[in-house]
């Protein structure tokens, strides 16, 4: 057997390692997205578990705890909630695809009325043995289309699986997880701790300066919807939540037509009420808590970026974009940040200003 010359076993080495890595990182891509969301709730929630870990007498029992209550107290409701969501949203988005025209549309909006069944439907249903008819015609697309939703419910029960499991193991076992990967990371210690810090405050920037801004701005309006009776209310809020991420002038995409369909629908008192809300409440939860917020979990994105990273995001991953875009535009950021700096310490041109070098703080503790 020939042994190959010193050299050229380290390179052949470093081609295993790389194909091997490359192979680790396909095994865990189908799950990135529980798993990048479960390092950010671990981290954030860390402090909490110390406190309670002092009450259950350890880390393990505190950071079981904590998992325990986000199923009980967050996920349960969730599910709940997001299965009369779905309901109401695709109700919502029949009536208005059958409205007449845009008059229509905003009135379907604001005063509701289930689209009626049409012709074909009550014959149908009049008809028990068209029934058995339709499920010999289309036997083989219903099969398939079963087969799409029983998949699609076992990737979700894996993917929360993996998410509850994986914020327990980052709870209890992250610091020394990130000091592992710090060791063996194939640069710079001091690089890997920068890279860290931008991928937490990413989490930090969505979850707290971004995610509880709407969240606050769509209780507001769903509050205010229901209220003043308008139907599909939690649909109308959830919408509210998302239109959000356009500050100042994204939930008015959402309230102002409620109002104008209120309006048209004879309803000028509560059309008049949900505009001041919108205006004077609404619209000043924005002003106020946004900063308020931003300094607990600032994102180092301007408005623009973060909109079309996560917009497009969403079109080039899916549904899993709405994080993974930010997040890798944020580290991309850091990263060419960091090649500057190092250009500048190398004896090239000083282009890293100083308040560009220190970069953001607060690496995994």
């Amino acid at each position: 057997m020939t042994i190959l010359p010193p050299r050229q076993q380290v390179l052949a080495f470093r081609a295993v390692t790389l194909a091997l890595v490359a192979g680790a990182g396909a095994t865990f891509l189908p799950f990135w997205a529980p798993l990048v969301v479960a390092a950010w709730v671990a981290t954030m929630a860390r402090p909490l578990v110390a406190r309670i870990a002092k009450v259950t007498g350890g880390r393990h029992r505190g950071a079981g705890a904590l998992v325990v209550s986000l199923v009980v107290v967050l996920f349960v409701p969730f599910a709940v909630g997001a299965a009369s969501l779905w309901r109401g949203a695709v109700d919502l988005g029949q009536s208005v695809l059958r409205s007449g025209g845009a008059k229509s549309a905003l009135i379907a909006i604001a005063s509701g009325g289930a689209p009626a069944p049409d012709a074909k439907e009550l014959d149908l249903l009049k008809s028990p043995g068209k029934i058995v008819d339709l499920v010999q015609a289309h036997g083989t697309q219903a099969a398939r289309i079963v087969g799409g939703i029983a998949g699609a419910a076992t990737e979700v029960i894996v993917g929360l699986f993996i998410f509850f499991y994986a914020v327990y193991v980052f709870l209890v076992d992250g610091p020394a997880q990130y000091r592992w990967l710090e060791e063996h990371a194939p640069f710079d210690a001091a690089h890997t701790r920068r890279l860290a810090a931008a991928y937490h405050e990413t989490g930090r920037g969505l979850f707290v300066g971004v995610g509880l801004t709407g969240l606050t701005q769509g209780c507001v309006a769903t509050a205010a919807y229901l209220a003043l009776g308008v139907p599909r209310a939690l649909v109308l809020g959830l919408l509210t939540c998302v239109a959000s991420l356009i500050p100042s002038v994204g939930t008015a995409l959402v309230w102002a037509p409620t109002a104008i369909g209120l309006a048209l629908a004879g309803k000028g008192g509560a059309a008049a009420i949900l505009a001041g809300i919108g205006v004077f409440v609404i619209s000043t939860i924005d002003n106020v808590m946004r900063p308020v917020f931003a300094r607990l979990g600032k994102l180092e994105l301007s408005t623009f970026t973060l909109l079309t990273a996560i917009f497009g995001g969403l079109a080039a991953f899916g549904a899993g974009g709405l994080i993974l875009g930010p997040l890798i535009v944020r580290l991309a950021k850091e990263s060419l940040m960091i090649a500057r700096l190092d250009r500048s310490r190398d004896g090239g041109p000083a282009l890293v200003a100083p308040g560009d070098a220190a970069g953001p703080s607060g690496a995994p503790q």
